[in-house]
């Protein structure tokens, strides 16, 4: 092979090491390609927080390099996050139909899609920028329009899978391109890129046409209504229910704005196809006998505020659920969100709901390749070296092992952290260096201005509450006019606690009068010496540690 001297550098922004926010950079001389952008939710430690994307502090640094972004699939892991890289770096974005279809919808919601340029693509499509040629390939997922990427450069072939398994009834009759895949191995894969979700789990995974007879046999029994709560962007999945409904002769209303954008784009673009009259408003929902009914809602996942959750608390606005009704949940837990699904389901069974879940019901099935499809496609890919993407260190760690196993060498093998890069050059590859690459905090509509001062304070609050004590001085001479006045929120009940309220106001006095003239004119040492003093005698008396915010006014 031809090689130019110029470094191939092959790095991640998000996705390793983790679950989400998948974002990773393919640059080849003054050439940077961009490929996924994606965001993922929070856990419980970061209060508050909408959202988590990655940082491109890299790429703002390097905008004259940047020529594309290009997209693998629509799931949010991979394109959450485009809106905001746009409002900072706007580049061409290029995807398939439907996965296209997904992000205009993303991006018109935050009011930038006319300033975008994007481009449709499909298994077919050859791009050139610069120096580096794209092709596709079709892989599929459980969302429809799925594609793995080759870049061919003079370093060699780079070979990205995006998320994949081979699924060879497929319910859309998107079938996996195994022959191009081998063509790709049969000239030479330089790296290969290759997801690592479930890197532990063996065997293959089953494919998504086996869900549809388990939902059209719970369909067949439900007495009621039912409803079902899955992924959205599961359009697979959407398809089958809609069938299901059919057969059983039910109309089908929708819950959840997630839910009704998937399938008004999906349905627009011919991916999902829905009989004449069946969908009606979850208004004209109470008109039909039960059995007629079917609800396809948002929750899966056990998200407070989406649609099931609401339905199992009683306070949805539009409908209520019964006892008698069964309530398919045709999703797994994505891991950290199983005491949230589990709370859903209690709280269903305690309205007398019939609740079909877990991996017994056989209503769910993975839309990632397991261990036997992941040496698939190292056998097909044939690649001098590998990087596992797209999971946390043990998926990737398992993955590496089963690319040894298939005869991969352990040296030509790299585990990354996001930032770390691969680099090669005249035919030399090595791990040379690191580049920025944290997480940006969404909170409503502030972008990485939450930092971990903010999160401390939060968490902090979240614990022990907040005492505030007002302090009156005197601007003339600094004397204290009024007694303190304290003010607990989430640490104490005040009415319940009137002598340590007494005594906290006696402590501050106490505190101020043996202060100095020249203390008492600085606010700052105040401060300081009221939460110093203040701290230590709450902990003694409660052992709790609330936030205290002393507040001076001068009269």
């Amino acid at each position: 092979m031809k090689m130019s001297g110029e470094r191939l550098w092959i790095t991640a922004l998000g996705g390793v090491n983790e679950i989400g926010k998948n974002m990773y950079l393919l640059q080849y001389a003054d050439d940077i390609i961009v490929i996924d952008c994606g965001s993922k939710f929070p856990d419980e430690s970061l209060l508050g927080i909408d959202l988590i994307i990655p940082d491109v502090t890299y790429l703002l640094n390097n905008i004259d390099k940047v020529r594309a972004l290009v997209v693998t699939h629509g799931h949010e892991d991979h394109i959450g996050g485009i809106p905001y890289l746009l409002k900072q770096l706007n580049i061409p974005i290029y995807a398939s139909r439907l996965t296209l279809g997904l992000i205009e919808n993303k991006l018109k919601e935050h009011g930038i899609l006319r300033q975008t340029s994007l481009h449709c693509i499909n298994a077919e499509s050859t791009l050139k920028f610069g120096s580096i040629t794209t092709t596709f390939f079709n892989t599929n997922h459980s969302i429809p329009d799925c594609l793995g990427i080759a870049f061919d450069t003079l370093e060699g072939t780079v070979v990205h899978t995006g998320d994949f398994k081979f699924d060879m009834t497929p319910v859309n009759r998107q079938y996996p391109d195994i022959h191009k895949m081998a063509d790709l191995g049969k000239n030479g894969v330089k790296f290969l890129l290759s997801e690592s979700t479930n890197a532990e789990r063996p065997g293959f995974t089953p494919s998504e046409r086996l869900v549809g007879a388990h939902i059209e046999e719970a369909f067949h029994k439900a007495e009621q209504r039912i409803f079902v709560s899955t992924f959205a962007s599961n359009v697979h999945r959407l398809q089958q229910i809609v069938d299901a409904a059919s057969l059983t002769d039910r109309k089908l209303t929708l819950l959840g704005r997630s839910m009704v954008n998937v399938v008004r784009i999906a349905e627009e673009l011919g991916y999902l196809n829905i009989p004449e009259g069946m969908l009606i408003e979850p208004a004209d929902a109470a008109k039909l006998a039960p059995e007629k009914l079917a609800v396809l809602c948002t929750g899966s996942q056990g998200e407070p505020m989406a649609a099931l959750s609401r339905l199992a608390n009683s306070s949805h606005r539009l409908m209520e659920i019964q006892a008698g009704d069964t309530v398919l949940l045709a999703a797994n837990p994505i891991p950290g969100n199983e005491r949230n699904v589990a709370r859903i389901i209690d709280n269903l069974y305690i309205l007398g709901v019939r609740v079909i879940y877990g991996s017994r019901s056989e209503l769910h099935v993975s839309g990632h390749g397991s261990q036997e499809e992941l040496k698939l496609m190292l056998t097909l890919m044939k690649p001098e070296y590998f990087i596992p993407i797209h999971g946390e260190y043990r998926m990737l760690h398992h993955h590496s092992l089963l690319a040894e196993d298939v005869g991969v060498k352990s040296d030509n093998i790299f585990i990354l952290k996001n930032g770390d890069i691969v680099e090669s050059s005249s035919g030399v590859v090595r791990q040379s260096g690191r580049i920025a690459a944290g997480q940006i905090l969404v909170d409503g509509l502030g972008i990485g201005d939450i930092g971990n001062v903010v999160l401390r304070d939060r968490r902090q609050l979240s614990a022990d509450g907040i005492l505030i004590t007002v302090i009156s001085l005197s601007q003339a001479d600094g004397r204290i006019l009024n007694e303190p006045d304290t003010i607990s929120r989430g640490f104490v009940y005040v009415r319940n606690s009137d002598t340590l309220m007494v005594e906290i106001n006696q402590l501050v006095a106490t505190t101020l009068q043996g202060m100095s003239k020249a203390d008492l004119g600085q606010w700052n040492i105040i401060k300081q010496i009221i939460k110093d003093t203040l701290g230590k005698f709450l902990y003694e008396r409660t052992k709790r540690r609330p936030m205290i915010l002393p507040i001076i006014i001068e009269v």
